[in-house]
């Protein structure tokens, strides 16, 4: 599935402007890396599973940039994003005598671009850093657009900075090797784009998405662009979320419930968000935004991309009550108040809160 033309996205935000790179073949390839910024040393943040794989490759790439190059294993899992794991990196950085001209690399998904993007935005205030995600949910979705951070107990996210990363390199090559769960995952973020802003997507995905399972290589390479294309568009009217950027997390208020509910790292980010997405969509409904068949259609792409639409029980007594009392813990919540993505009409979504009788419904109807 290699693809050897590399195609280009640009986020657009004056002097913290970068590209990101799509195609085959980017991440072993030191004519990616070029255009970085020049310095002694590089550090390569993977995970158990990412760094056997790939970090040797991307090594030999940097070689020829960095007179030296390390590279840092860390645990793998949502339930590790965390002060621990965190701490981990700044070890490394401190005990290697790393400067500001220190350029991370974070090699892996969400997770580990999350915590490397945060370690670069704290250490000495500000270094650089690379995003090089490996899944499918990291190269359209978690890479772009310089949110990092790490999990608190209370809340997903709920620590971290906005720091823009010098680039990102969507190797396709790298997703092959990854498995059919974590593929629908990162599904749930390509599907979500389509409801949010352009439903012509969704119908495009909706079409094909036996081959976007299955990795077909053009079939991946246009859903990989237009994620990104839209998220950029997003992302360059709105960097730091004070509007227009929060119709991105459609879906994500009632998946982070789920995710911390359950236990961070049961559930798969994506699987949380793709249920997520169909309980939005009822509570769009039950606001009279959309209808039925909307709705409807909707659920059905997402359990065609292999993603729970079934929500599980959080309390067995009071399981809506769980569900808000973990939701008035989003970093969306103003004085206490749930604030929801909701559709206002296919391909327009809008921020607005619930009374909670409403979501209570749609948590009864929703979960198992």
């Amino acid at each position: 599935m290699t693809i050897q033309a590399k195609q280009t996205v640009n986020i657009a935000l004056a002097e913290r402007s970068y590209p990101i790179y799509i195609g085959g073949q980017l991440l072993g390839n030191f004519e990616t890396f070029t255009d970085l910024p020049k310095g002694n040393t590089a550090v390569i943040v993977s995970n158990t599973t990412v760094a056997p794989m790939y970090a040797a490759r991307l090594e030999r790439a940097l070689s020829s940039k960095y007179f030296k190059v390390l590279t840092l294993e860390l645990p793998d899992g949502e339930s590790y994003k965390h002060w621990e794991t965190l701490n981990l990196i700044f070890d490394a950085l401190l005990q290697n005598t790393c400067d500001r001209k220190t350029v991370l690399f974070a090699l892996g998904g969400g997770v580990v671009g999350d915590m490397t993007g945060f370690a670069a935005a704290s250490y000495m205030r500000g270094i650089p850093f690379v995003q090089v995600p490996t899944t499918l949910l990291a190269q359209v979705d978690s890479s772009v657009g310089g949110k990092t951070g790490i999990n608190h107990p209370l809340g997903k996210n709920m620590v971290g900075a906005f720091y823009q990363p010098q680039m990102v390199v969507c190797d396709l090559d790298a997703l092959k090797s990854l498995p059919a769960r974590e593929v629908s995952a990162g599904l749930a973020e390509v599907i979500k784009y389509g409801p949010i802003a352009d439903m012509e997507f969704l119908a495009w995905i909706e079409t094909n998405m036996a081959s976007l399972v299955q990795l077909e290589t053009n079939a991946l390479a246009h859903a990989v662009k237009r994620s990104c294309e839209l998220k950029a568009w997003v992302v360059g009217q709105d960097e730091r979320e004070s509007g227009l950027r929060a119709i991105l997390n459609f879906g994500h208020t009632f998946g982070h419930a789920i995710e911390a509910g359950l236990g961070y790292g049961e559930w798969l980010h994506g699987e949380a968000v793709g249920c997520g997405m169909v309980m939005a969509a009822h509570l769009s409904q039950r606001l009279g935004l959309v209808d039925a068949a909307f709705v409807e259609r909707l659920t059905r792409i997402i359990a065609s991309a292999g993603l729970p639409v079934q929500g599980p029980r959080l309390d067995a007594e009071d399981n809506a009550g769980r569900y808000l009392e973990l939701m008035r813990h989003d970093k969306k919540s103003e004085a206490g108040e749930i604030r929801f993505v909701v559709i206002n009409g296919p391909g327009n979504a809008v921020m607005r809160a619930a009374p909670d009788t409403l979501v209570r419904d749609v948590i009864d109807v929703c979960c198992a």
